[in-house]
């Protein structure tokens, strides 16, 4: 355990999505790949149209020559 971990306060919030998180896992024997399958089954069921964002174009800055 890190000094960072044992100065945060347990957050209940947290600690439920951990709990969730681990007992998907648990169900599907830790196997992502039918999490995924599963995911997406139950997204095709709940009837509800998925939202897709366009990507993000990422504009790098010019580095400037320093005088001297």
């Amino acid at each position: 355990m890190n000094s960072w971990e044992t100065s945060m306060k347990p957050n209940p919030l947290i600690e439920e999505i951990h709990a969730t998180r681990a007992a998907i896992a648990a169900k599907f024997n830790n196997n992502l790949e039918a999490i995924c399958e599963d995911a997406r089954r139950r997204e095709a069921l709940s009837g509800r149209k998925p939202v897709f964002y366009p990507p993000s174009r990422v504009v790098a800055k010019r580095r400037t020559k320093k005088a001297g």
